[in-house]
């Protein structure tokens, strides 16, 4: 679709202009490609052609992503300083498929971005006139603190791909100038009206009486602010029984020529909430046609701000800031909200659930509200409406870990006369019976075609028969709030068709919800004639509407006879992906398959069983709980971070999450993963930090090309599959090959000596560098690991002279990092491992990545080593009492935990994981998003969640706690987070874990004087042997029978055979 700002754009020459403003100024005409430079990512292609302009000449770039996402562009230099208020003005046209479209401004260093961002635009085919105003552009990138814009050296189009394709962008007559700045006042319009008298009483906060006309039909206000004006848009409340039911708004900038820019159809009443994005003019003019008496009495024209009006999340805000919040989802009052993903394991679309019971029907789409009526303890003819605004919550998973997300709703409190919807009379102060609400979800089906299905079950807990309403509201809002911004955008999800058939509701021409229960009344609405949620008390009998607002809405309510402690569930089928086949209206047809689903979890998610003490069952069932999550968040074999705001795939989340999955068994989705990623390697070897449905992203993230063999080598180690291993070895040498490139490149005469010399080049992979690229020791651990791991795979294939060389690229690579590590710790006057060489920045949860998979523990210097991590406790345990002011931290702090238990600190192992156990939100949902808060309910940018990547480093460092693989002696390391108090009573256990060397199940558990040890079968004996990292204080005593089955040295019990059976008495 063409982007908002271009059609609200479209025609500002006829703009009139206040004496104050500059005329534009011709920046360039088109009538030579000479200034301008073709630019493209890798394997895009990008040319300039010059075409006939509006007059003259105009400038083409040509563009053709073949296959693969990334950029075009066409940039010149263009120094420019920049006033307090401007704007760009130029013509546009194109042709190709929805892409995004950046207008760029870049500063003479190169790192500092502004620019104006339109994803998914059509560019339009005939040329249009574009505006881009100061406020229009924001800072993009960099590393300058202070973002003003003062002065930039060039001017850059771009087209980034979203769709992807090949197209052309067109652009002609460039010009830049100066606006006047907006007073600090506006000054009191002057209101005029077709009849009645003091019509500008309407602009009074505080007016006594209303401006009525003297009749009805054909009526207009009209306002003239007296200069330019922008604003986004008005509130209009009306008198009781006075309204207009139809009327239209117009805006001129001359009071001759009015151009229609809002046409409001079946009006209800009371306070109408009317956007008016991206508005600029001299006059507004309300222009009633209709209304429900002989006349019309307006209270208050209330003229809102640009913000008000600005996006359709900024204004349901402002409405939900009026109207009360408990009718709208909690995230539009302003609160942090949290949820859920309901879906099925690689599936192509899924659900969300929030904590407060709405479920939002795919990505993007929206959602079904619950409220529940009831008129006990109110006056006749009202009722109470309940939603999650007023009722106690809770949350649960079925057996505490199957991805099936429950909500739990009880009522409370006394009846206030606004609560019932009457304020004529006090309600009864009297408390209603309690009663409560069961949301149940869970997704079924294949890929290709899926559903959701709901159970809402309402209970009447009292001891008196009830009735009650049960209202399931269809809102076009997201369960995925408005502050998410990325890939997804969160809040409202527009619906502009929604009809009832006396069997399903249809939004926008597809059948969307499927009761099978039907409904006492199902109603639909459009937004100027009242939301759903703000009609059920007395809902209208429409059931079907259009609206250009795009924000229609609708409710299925039913009315419920309940019996003392009696219950009746509703149920809804919700097709999901594909067109899932009707669902016959059978009373068991959700418990059958409820059940199914359930078994058909149990059987993915209990390959690997934990034993633990009842107190720290809650971490075995959110292993369970985060592979499940990092299942559902697959799209078929591609794994992926989350399904709306990282609904991509990246190498190094995949990489890491593949490791978790080999580990619990799903070698499956870790190859397919592999098998799926790796022909996306570009043609040079680079590996592409991200694909999705664009293809390889071009972004340099250099820690990519380690990590694809990091994967490959994985697989072939877990799988033993010399087939898979051969197959991937062209990729795996030409990664390789690629990063002995990228360090040559630094392996110059300047950066000798220096901190910089025979890394791997500044990049962005590292989130905390996306301002300037960096030499991140995040990519250069990672590279170490990649030529590591091809020496592995090169072994397993006996590619002798190929594993030689690479042997001593690791030795190379190795002493350059040592050697940077060394630099940068004098350079910045440092005594820890920095995250980045030419930053000598802090960031310990980066650096575990050299500990685990790095295995690098033995290698790096062992006061930095040791400092890193003392630091990080400290810091962890300032922030954890209170004693250091924090905002938020993302929960890849996990990684942490890997680290201290390979450093023999279990004390603080655990003592992070309570920590971290505590920021599940909601807890009984076993999972973290991206971005943890201090204050739970300040709203922020979460990422995704359940964030699945954040769920792999969980059950990395949960499964390490039981089993590690230590590269210095390659052996398996037992207990190394277990402690003392886990192994009294039934003592732990883990059986089913996969490793390298098979699979591993074994028991430890203490009596009063012994310790019992079984390890099972399935296990060979890896080179290094099976080492228990000893939990107790006490070493145990080896008798001389046993001296060839177990040796005791520094602290550990090394195994020589497997299985075994071991019972050890404890020295005193």
């Amino acid at each position: 679709m063409v982007s908002w700002l271009l059609l609200l754009l479209v025609g500002v020459a006829a703009e009139a202009r206040t004496p104050t403003a500059s005329a534009p100024r011709l920046l360039d005409d088109f009538e030579s490609a000479a200034p301008w430079t073709a630019l493209s990512s890798n394997q895009v292609s990008a040319s300039l052609r010059e075409t006939e302009g509006v007059a003259g000449r105009a400038l083409c770039l040509d563009y053709d992503f073949n296959g693969v996402s990334g950029h075009a562009a066409m940039r010149r230099t263009l120094p420019l300083d920049f006033p307090a208020n401007y704007a760009f003005d130029f013509k546009l046209r194109g042709s190709g498929p929805a892409n995004q479209f950046e207008f760029k401004l870049i500063d003479a260093s190169g790192d500092n971005v502004w620019w104006v961002n339109t994803p998914k635009m059509v560019f339009p085919s005939d040329w249009s006139d574009v505006r881009y105003k100061a406020r229009h552009i924001r800072p993009a990138w960099g590393p300058l603190l202070d973002k003003t814009l003062r002065r930039t050296q060039s001017i850059e189009f771009t087209v980034y791909a979203n769709e992807g394709g090949r197209g052309s962008l067109c652009v002609d007559s460039l010009r830049f100038g100066e606006r006047p700045l907006p007073p600090d006042t506006w000054p009191t319009p002057r209101v005029t009206a077709t009849s009645g008298e003091m019509p500008g009483r309407v602009l009074a906060p505080d007016a006594v009486a209303p401006w009525r006309s003297a009749a009805g039909g054909e009526q207009a206000l009209t306002l003239d602010f007296g200069l330019q004006r922008e604003f986004g848009g008005i509130v209009l409340d009306w008198a009781p029984g006075a309204h207009a039911t139809r009327y239209a708004i117009a805006l001129s900038d001359d009071a001759r020529t009015w151009r229609e820019v809002r046409s409001v159809v079946a009006a209800n009443g009371g306070r109408d909430f009317v956007q008016l994005a991206e508005s600029e003019a001299r006059y507004l003019r309300l222009t009633l046609h209709e209304g429900v008496d002989s006349h019309y009495a307006l209270r208050r024209l209330d003229i809102r701000d640009l913000a008000f009006g600005a996006t359709a999340n900024s204004f349901f805000e402002a409405v939900a800031a009026s109207e009360g919040k408990a009718l709208f989802p909690r995230a539009f009052g302003g609160e942090q909200t949290y949820w859920t993903v309901v879906g099925i394991d690689g599936g192509a679309d899924s659900g969300l659930l929030s904590e407060d019971g709405t479920l939002e029907v795919a990505r993007g789409g929206f959602s079904v509200m619950p409220f529940v009526l009831d008129a006990a303890g109110c006056n006749a003819g009202d009722a109470r409406v309940s939603s999650w605004a007023n009722v106690a919550i809770r949350q649960s998973l079925p057996d505490g870990y199957l991805p099936m997300p429950r909500v739990h709703w009880t009522s409370t409190g006394a009846v206030s006369p606004a609560a019932c919807g009457s304020t004529r009379v006090a309600a009864r102060s009297d408390a209603p019976p309690p009663w409560s609400l069961d949301i149940e979800t869970f997704a079924q089906g294949s890929r290709d075609t899926s559903r959701l299905a709901a159970r809402y079950t309402v209970r009447n807990d009292s001891d008196s028969p009830r009735t009650l309403t049960l209202a399931l509201a269809v809102q076009p809002f997201q369960v995925n709030p408005p502050v998410q911004f990325l890939t997804t955008p969160g809040g409202v999800s527009p619906i502009h068709a929604l009809a009832w058939s006396g069997a399903a509701l249809s939004v926008d021409g597809r059948e969307r919800v499927r009761p099978l229960d039907a409904p006492t009344q199902a109603f639909v609405t459009a937004f100027d004639a009242g939301m759903a949620a703000q009609r059920l008390r007395d809902p209208p009998t429409t059931t079907a509407v259009e609206d250009a607002t795009g924000f229609a809405s609708g409710a299925l309510l039913y009315r419920i006879d309940l019996p003392p402690h009696g219950e009746r569930s509703i149920t809804l089928d919700i097709p999901l992906s594909g067109e899932p086949p009707r669902v016959s209206r059978d009373a068991d047809w959700f418990e059958t398959q409820r059940r199914a689903v359930a078994d058909g979890w149990r059987n993915e998610l209990d390959r690997v069983r934990l034993t633990v003490p009842p107190h720290a069952q809650a971490l075995a069932d959110t292993v369970r709980t985060s592979l499940a999550y990092i299942l559902v968040n697959r799209d078929g074999d591609a794994i992926r971070p989350g399904t709306r705001s990282y609904a991509r795939s990246w190498i190094r989340d995949g990489a890491m999450t593949s490791e978790a999955l080999l580990r619990l068994g799903r070698d499956d989705a870790a190859r397919d993963f592999l098998d799926w990623y790796a022909p996306y390697q570009f043609d040079d070897g680079k590996v592409p930090c991200c694909v999705d449905a664009r293809g390889s992203d071009p972004v340099a993230e250099n820690d990519s090309h380690g990590e694809l063999v990091f994967l490959a080598t994985e697989v072939a180690r877990y799988t033993g599959d010399t087939a898979l291993a051969q197959r991937m070895w062209p990729p795996v040498d030409a990664a390789t090959r690629y990063m002995d490139r990228l360090r040559a490149s630094e392996r110059t005469d300047a950066n000798r000596g220096t901190e910089r010399f025979g890394l791997l080049p500044p990049s962005i992979s590292h989130e905390g560098y996306s301002a300037k690229p960096a030499y991140s020791h995040w990519d250069n651990f990672w590279g170490l690991i990649g030529y590591k791991n091809a020496v592995l795979l090169a072994q397993m294939l006996e590619r002798d002279d190929d594993a030689a060389r690479l042997s001593r690229e690791v030795a190379a690579f190795r002493a350059d990092i040592l050697a940077s590590l060394a630099a940068s710790a004098k350079k910045h006057d440092i005594d820890f491992i920095p995250g980045a060489a030419d930053l000598g920045d802090f960031d310990a949860t980066s650096t575990t990545i050299a500990l685990s998979p790095g295995g690098e523990i033995e290698h790096l210097p062992p006061q930095l080593l040791r400092n890193t991590f003392e630091r990080y406790w400290r810091e962890f345990v300032a922030r954890r009492d209170g004693t250091r002011a924090w905002k938020d931290y993302t929960p890849y702090e996990w990684r942490n935990v890997s680290a201290f238990v390979r450093l023999g600190w279990r004390e603080r192992a655990h003592e992070a994981i309570a920590f971290f156990f505590d920021d599940r939100r909601p807890a009984a949902w076993n999972h973290w998003a991206e971005v943890v808060g201090r204050l739970p309910r300040e709203s922020r940018f979460i990422g995704d969640m359940p964030h699945g990547w954040v769920a792999s480093d969980f059950i990395r460092a949960a499964l390490d706690l039981f089993a590690f693989e230590r590269d210095s002696d390659r052996s398996l390391v037992l207990a190394a987070g277990i402690p003392a108090d886990w192994l009294g009573g039934d003592g732990i256990g883990i059986d089913g874990l996969r490793t390298p060397y098979g699979t591993l199940s074994y028991t430890l558990r203490r009596d009063a004087d012994s310790v019992t040890l079984r390890i099972g079968d399935g296990l060979t004996l890896p080179p290094g042997g099976v080492v228990i990292a000893w939990p107790l204080a006490h070493p145990p005593r080896i008798p001389t029978a046993l001296a060839d089955k177990a040796t005791w040295a520094d602290g550990e019990l090394r195994i020589g055979s497997v299985p075994v059976e071991l019972t050890l008495t404890l020295e005193r």
